[in-house]
């Protein structure tokens, strides 16, 4: 470990222990969709306190809760073009970190943080000044920021000033927490930091700690970008789907299981993406119905003892109880009729009701079995079996 020296009112004691010349980790690397984004480090570090500009009137406020608690910084090469590729590399990076269960990068309590460095230059010429952006609360906010920066520093860059001999890019930190730019302080460069070995901690060696990478790294889950053209190929599912359901490991999990349970594929992409997950959101993420039972009340919509819509309207009703899916849908009255003298009835009723447009039909207006089709679903309530009622309903206007 090393100490990195400065003076700022976020850390009291004049240092802060870091990692400099032995990080952790090198050279990694993480595909967005086929843009490979370098990493160049990863290293361990204390947190520092939190200087806020925004708290007491023209005043700044220092909030020392998280000084000293440890956290791990990544670090990637400047390979991101764009606010969109550094919003999507945070997108993907998040999502490894879920699977890893690393951490919740939950951003608003502080599980997961941005800092991001910009600079703009002309096509083919070198990296300009950069510039830094903190204290953003989403990865909505840290792509905003940066358009802000980057349109700050072109503006900058091509003003009269620029032209004249002056006005140049100053290396700046910026706080965003209010959704505008604000300068904190002037950025320091590494030599600045004065990095030497802390004296009073001994080196970090993994293998002391009975840590072997490779086994680690053998023991790893599947991350999403596998698991995601696993599920394309596996189960012949769009490109899309594969990824909506391999977004979250609880998702990518549940989905399994309820192949497992007898869905085919994607039926149970259509069930987890539609139901599953619109009951989810709004029940605080929480996968209510497990893989079983959404399996049982599918096998219900196949054998025509309930309408799709039906079941879906009683999905939720599941989710709040203990009974079997087929109780819970007894219950709210959502089995279908399919018994053929209750459906003759009704559809009696409905061509009694009707003659004008019973007439319209022999004369050849066949589009009105859709009508009639209504009258019928009306009449019972919805209980009917379409197509059964459809079947019975066309011998019926065609004996006339």
């Amino acid at each position: 470990f090393a100490r990195k020296n400065y003076f700022y009112p976020d850390l009291p004691k004049g240092y802060q222990i870091s990692q400099f010349e032995h990080p952790l980790a090198t050279n990694g690397r993480v595909d967005i969709g086929g843009t490979i984004i370098r990493i160049t480090r990863l290293h361990l570090e204390e947190d520092a306190g939190k200087s806020l500009h925004d708290r007491v009137p023209g005043m700044t406020a220092v909030d020392l809760n998280r000084c000293g608690v440890p956290l791990i910084e990544i670090v990637t090469e400047p390979d991101l073009r764009s606010p969109d590729e550094a919003r999507r590399y945070l997108v993907v990076l998040k999502q490894v970190l879920e699977y890893l269960e690393v951490s919740d990068c939950n951003m608003e309590e502080g599980s997961l943080r941005v800092d991001a460095n910009l600079s703009v230059r002309r096509p083919g010429a070198a990296l300009g000044t950069k510039q830094e952006v903190k204290n953003m609360n989403s990865f909505a906010a840290v792509e905003r920021a940066l358009q802000q920066l980057r349109d700050q520093q072109i503006a900058t860059l091509e003003s009269p000033k620029r032209v004249a001999g002056s006005g140049e890019v100053v290396l700046t930190t910026f706080s965003a927490r209010m959704g505008d730019l604000t300068p904190m302080r002037t950025k320091e460069e590494s030599h600045d930091y004065r990095y030497f070995p802390d004296p009073d901690l001994p080196p970090l060696d993994l293998a002391w700690y009975g840590i072997d990478p490779e086994t680690e790294r053998a023991a790893l889950p599947e991350l999403p970008a596998a698991k995601a053209a696993r599920f394309a190929t596996q189960y012949g599912l769009p490109a899309y789907d594969a990824g909506v359901l391999s977004a979250t490991r609880a998702v990518a999990d549940y989905f399994e299981a309820s192949v497992k349970a007898g869905l085919e594929g994607k039926e149970a992409a259509n069930w987890v993406m539609g139901p599953v997950l619109q009951d989810a959101n709004e029940n605080g993420g929480v996968l209510r119905v497990a893989p079983a039972r959404l399996a049982a009340l599918v096998t219900l919509v196949r054998g025509g003892a309930v309408s799709h819509q039906a079941a879906k309207q009683a999905f939720s009703a599941i989710a709040c109880s203990n009974e079997e899916p087929r109780t819970v849908v007894e219950r709210l009255g959502l089995l279908q009729v399919g018994d053929q003298d209750q459906l003759r009835s009704w559809i009696d009723g409905v061509l009694a009701s009707h003659p004008d447009e019973r007439k319209r039909y022999g004369a050849g207006e066949t589009r009105l079995l859709a009508f009639f089709m209504g009258q019928v679903m009306k009449a019972s309530r919805g209980k009917a079996d379409p197509k059964a009622v459809q079947e019975l309903l066309r011998a019926a206007l065609d004996q006339q």
